[in-house]
C-alpha cells in the first residue's frame, strides 16, 4: 500500500492560481483508504475549491490510478468536460498523477503528497514510479517525476549529457527532462522551467509520529 496525504488547501489554491475551471479525478485505491482520495475526498474538495469561485466542471473516481488502462478507459467517459476546463486536479499517489497525467491532454496537478514507508509497498505495474518523497513536484514538470525519470534525480533540468533524447548514463533510456520539456511545451506551460524548485527536504520522506502510530504505517500493531 502506498500512503498519501492532502497536500495544504494554500498550497493547492497557489497551484490553480491562474485556473478558472478544472476537473477532479481521485483513486478508490490506496488514497481512499487513506481518505485522500475516493469520492467523499472528492465531494470535500471539490466544496472547497467552489467556495474560492473556482468551477468545477466534473468529478470521477478511478478503482486503481496506478493502472493507466482503468485510468484511460474512465477518463474517456468525460472527455467533453475535461475538453472544457483549465486542468485537472488528482486525489492520488504519484503514480497515479503520472497515470493520469500520460493520458490527458490536460495539466494534471497533485493534491496529495506521497509518503514514504521505507519500501516497495507493491501497485499494480507500470512504467511509472514514485519516489514517495514526501514533498510532490509533479505540478512543476508536467505530471513527469525527474526523481525517478531523471538517471540523476536533477530537479532543476538536464545535466547537459544526454544526446539524441538519450540519457549518457544508459543509451536505452529516455532523458527524463527531455520528456519533462516535451510534455510542458505541448501544454504550454514552459514557464514552469523558469521557476526554480526547492531542494529535497529528506525529512519529509520519514513519516511523523502521528502517521507511524496509525495502521497505514504497521498493520501489525
Amino acid at each position: 500500500m502506498i500512503v498519501s496525504q492532502q497536500k495544504p488547501f494554500e498550497e493547492i489554491l497557489k497551484m490553480l492560481e491562474s485556473e478558472k475551471s478544472i476537473f477532479i479525478v481521485g483513486c478508490n485505491g490506496c488514497a481512499e483508504v487513506c481518505e485522500t482520495g475516493g469520492e467523499k475526498a472528492c465531494s470535500e474538495l471539490k466544496k472547497k475549491l467552489e467556495e474560492t469561485k473556482i468551477k468545477v466542471n466534473g468529478c470521477t473516481t478511478v478503482d486503481f490510478m496506478c493502472n493507466k488502462l482503468l485510468v484511460a478507459l474512465k477518463i474517456s467517459r468525460y472527455k467533453e468536460k475535461i475538453d472544457k476546463v483549465d486542468s485537472v486536479i488528482a486525489l492520488t499517489c504519484g503514480i497515479g498523477v503520472q497515470s493520469l497525467a500520460s493520458v490527458v491532454d490536460k495539466y494534471v496537478h497533485p493534491a496529495n503528497n506521497t509518503v514514504s514507508l521505507g519500501g516497495f509497498q507493491g501497485t499494480w505495474p507500470s512504467a511509472e514510479r514514485c519516489a514517495q518523497c514526501g514533498e510532490c513536484v509533479l505540478d512543476l514538470t508536467g505530471g513527469i517525476c525527474p526523481i525517478t525519470n531523471c538517471s540523476k534525480s536533477l530537479l532543476n533540468g538536464s545535466c547537459g549529457g544526454a544526446k539524441n533524447g538519450k540519457c549518457e548514463i544508459d543509451k536505452e533510456l529516455d532523458c527524463g527532462w527531455e520528456n519533462i520539456y516535451n510534455r510542458l511545451k505541448k501544454l504550454n506551460k514552459l514557464e514552469n522551467l523558469q521557476k526554480q524548485v526547492k531542494l529535497r527536504d529528506y525529512s519529509k520522506m520519514f513519516p511523523k509520529a502521528e502517521l507511524r502510530k496509525t495502521t497505514f504505517y504497521d498493520v501489525e500493531k
